[in-house]
């Protein structure tokens, strides 16, 4: 039988054709004109998907690299900060931070557990000095989400600033850079951006520019203020991923046409239309406030979670994620993020079904999770 491979996976995500293609022009020159108006149109379009008028800058990086930019351009040797590991990026943070010998305190909750702006500001009492909270908008490791726009509210009233990795939310769930008070907002190409990895972005708020000015912290590649001097000129401090900026153009105007709002909507009705599906099958979701990249769902008593998600890729080409270590084979991860449809959906979970089937769990009714997720798509379709 021909096998067609299906990418439900939370990064990197499928790209849509005429996106593509655009790799495959001839590549041209990166300090010239021609290239400048096409690095501009893309940096007003990513201020566009932010919801900020502060100017965001372009690494040729992935997300961690956007990650890293934000620690050592607003902080310095000795400074205290907030993190908050509900997940392996959360736990990200932590460790950038403490790489940079910062004293890092460091929130740690379950996987799957929400994290209340009444507990951040506890918390923030409890810590004298804080110069900044790394947070998540959403943990690619569990599919949960976080109120951001609550913690925002708290930090505001402080002499802190709240960084957000919005790597694999931005884009796919709320997230309005100015209005929710967020100082520095950091994403990546391979998700809701809808172009192949490689690309990291950031913005900063006046007020974390303010820190921007006294950091000590050493950087090179990452220094922020180059790319300042640089965005003034039109241009990048170092030579720029010339094609991929290209490709985001396309992307970015495939999303300027449909909307951000109504991205978002799509991006809601696919997560609905997933959650359905897998409770109509009697299994649990991780999360406990689910957000609309990802599905976490827990792996059924008898089943082998590992085995699951190697059948879904081998035997019907459906590629899903795995749980991260330590908690590798308890759930499993499928995505519903970027240049994806309802019908993908459909996919996953016959897929899913059919792998459930194989492993000796039939504690369901065949079609159940296709049923419950073509209601959904079919009220919510545009």
């Amino acid at each position: 039988m021909i096998k067609k491979y299906y990418l439900l996976s939370p990064g990197p995500t499928p790209v849509p054709e005429t996106v593509l293609s655009a790799a495959a022009e001839p590549i041209i020159h990166h300090r010239t004109p021609e290239f400048s108006k096409i690095f501009m149109e893309v940096t007003e379009g990513l201020k566009y998907v932010f919801q900020t008028k502060e100017d965001v800058y372009i690494l040729a990086a992935s997300g961690t690299g956007a990650m890293e930019t934000a620690v050592i351009n607003t902080l310095s040797p000795g400074d205290t900060v907030i993190t908050i590991n509900g997940g392996k990026f959360g736990e990200r943070w932590g460790n950038i931070c403490r790489a940079y010998g910062l004293d890092t305190r460091e929130i740690v909750i379950t996987w799957g557990d929400d994290f209340t702006p009444e507990q951040l500001e506890e918390e923030i009492k409890k810590t004298p000095g804080v110069k900044a909270v790394f947070t998540t908008l959403s943990e690619t490791s569990t599919g949960a989400i976080f109120d951001i726009k609550g913690f925002g509210e708290v930090v505001a009233a402080t002499e802190a600033i709240l960084v957000v990795d919005g790597i694999s939310g931005l884009g796919a769930t709320p997230c309005y850079m100015d209005e929710w008070k967020i100082d520095v907002l950091v994403t990546g190409s391979q998700k809701s951006f809808m172009i192949p990895p490689g690309l990291a972005y950031i913005a900063f708020s006046p007020k974390a520019w303010k820190m921007v000015e006294s950091s000590k912290l050493p950087k090179f590649y990452f220094d922020i203020k180059k790319y300042r001097k640089n965005l003034e000129k039109q241009t990048t401090p170092w030579t720029p991923a010339v094609s991929l900026i290209i490709q985001q153009k396309k992307a970015l105007d495939i999303i300027k046409n449909l909307g951000l709002e109504n991205l978002l909507k799509h991006h809601q009705v696919l997560g609905d239309a997933t959650r359905a599906g897998v409770k109509a099958l009697g299994l649990e979701l991780l999360a406990k406030r689910p957000g609309n990249i990802l599905t976490a769902v827990k792996t059924p008593a008898g089943v082998d979670g590992n085995k699951l998600v190697k059948t879904m890729q081998g035997k019907y080409m459906a590629y899903i994620s795995n749980a991260q270590d330590p908690h590798k084979g308890e759930f499993f991860r499928i995505a519903h993020l970027g240049y994806m449809g309802g019908f993908d959906i459909i996919t996953a979970l016959s897929a899913l079904e059919m792998t459930l089937l194989d492993l000796g769990y039939d504690k369901f009714q065949p079609g159940a999770s296709v049923a419950a997720a073509e209601k959904v798509l079919r009220e919510g379709w545009q």
